[in-house]
C-alpha cells in the first residue's frame, strides 16, 4: 500500500472512534506518527518579543509532598573569610518547580538526563481551572475542560506541553499550598486520569504541567496520573508558577532540566517565549 494511502486509512480509521478528540486531534496525530515528521519547536512564527519566568525560587523551607524539609544549604566558603561564596547543597530530586521524568514511576523508563531536547522546548498549552479551583480544593482538569481549551483555542499544537493553572502559586507561603486536613490527606488541584488518558490519544504531546504539588490531586490515593502518564515515556512538571502572565496559546515554553544520570527528576528552570 502505498505511504499517502497509509496514511488516509489511518486518519479514517481514527476520525470513527468515539473518544474526546473525534475529528481533527486525533487525525492529527495519527498523521504525525505515520508520518515521523518532527514537531515544530516554537509555537510562533514570528521571533518572540518577551520571556516569562514560570519558576519557583527554591528555599530550604519550600513546602514540599512529603511535608518535611527537602532542601539544605550549608556554607561552606564565605567572601569575607575566602573571598568567595560557596554553598554544599542537599536535595530531593523532587523540591520546588522540578521534573518527573519516566523513571519516576516506571522501573526503567527514560531518567530525567535521557529526555530528549527536543522534547524540552514546544508550543504551551494552559488550561485555566482557578474558578473550579477556587470552588473546590479537590478541582482536577478534565476531559470536558480540554474539549472547553480546543473550543475557544483550537486543536491542541502538536508537540504541546499542557499545563494546569489552577492558581495554586497564590498560597505557596501558607499551609493552604498542601492544605492537609485533620487526616493529614492534602486537598489541592491535579489532572483527572480520565484528562492524561485523552491527552495520550495524540502522540505528539510531551509533557504536563501542574501549579501544585503533584501531577495527582491531593487526596489520590493510588497516583494514578503519575501510573499513567510517566510509563508512557512523557514526562511531568510540578510546581510550575506565573502561568497568568502567559496566554491560553501562543507562548513556547522552555524546559531547564537537569542532566543527572540516573535522576528521577530535578528541579528545573522554567521559561516561556511570548
Amino acid at each position: 500500500m502505498c505511504h499517502a494511502c497509509v496514511i488516509e486509512n489511518v486518519k479514517s480509521n481514527m476520525l470513527s472512534r468515539r473518544d474526546l478528540f473525534r475529528g481533527g486531534l486525533a487525525a492529527a496525530g495519527a498523521v504525525a506518527a505515520v508520518s515521523a515528521l518532527p514537531t515544530p519547536l516554537f509555537a510562533q512564527a514570528a521571533a518572540p518579543a518577551k520571556a516569562h519566568d514560570l519558576t519557583h525560587e527554591l528555599y530550604e523551607t519550600f513546602p514540599t509532598y512529603f511535608g518535611a524539609q527537602q532542601l539544605f544549604m550549608e556554607q561552606k566558603f564565605s567572601h569575607a573569610k575566602d573571598t568567595f561564596n560557596l554553598f554544599e547543597m542537599r536535595l530531593s530530586e523532587h523540591t520546588g518547580t522540578h521534573i518527573d521524568a519516566p523513571l519516576h514511576f516506571t522501573a526503567d523508563g527514560k531518567s530525567v538526563a535521557e529526555l530528549a531536547i527536543e522534547d524540552l522546548i514546544g508550543p504551551l498549552v494552559v488550561i485555566d481551572i482557578k474558578a473550579k479551583a477556587d470552588a473546590s480544593a479537590d478541582a482536577q482538569v478534565t476531559p470536558d475542560d480540554i474539549k472547553a481549551w480546543v473550543a475557544a483555542n483550537g486543536e491542541l499544537p502538536a508537540g504541546a506541553i499542557v499545563a494546569m493553572n489552577s492558581g495554586w502559586g497564590a498560597h505557596l507561603a501558607t499551609d493552604r499550598f498542601r492544605n492537609a486536613d485533620d487526616k493529614k490527606v492534602m486537598h489541592f488541584p491535579g489532572f483527572h486520569v480520565e484528562a492524561v488518558q485523552a491527552l495520550m490519544e495524540a502522540p505528539s504531546i510531551k509533557a504536563i504541567a501542574v501549579d501544585t504539588l503533584s501531577l495527582d490531586f491531593g487526596m489520590s490515593p493510588d497516583f494514578i496520573v503519575h501510573n499513567t502518564w510517566l510509563p508512557s515515556g512523557r514526562y511531568g512538571i510540578e510546581g510550575i508558577a506565573n502561568l497568568d502572565s502567559v496566554p491560553a496559546s501562543g507562548a513556547t515554553i522552555v524546559v531547564g532540566a537537569p542532566k543527572v544520570k540516573g535522576g528521577t527528576g530535578g528541579p528545573a528552570r522554567i521559561f516561556a517565549m511570548v
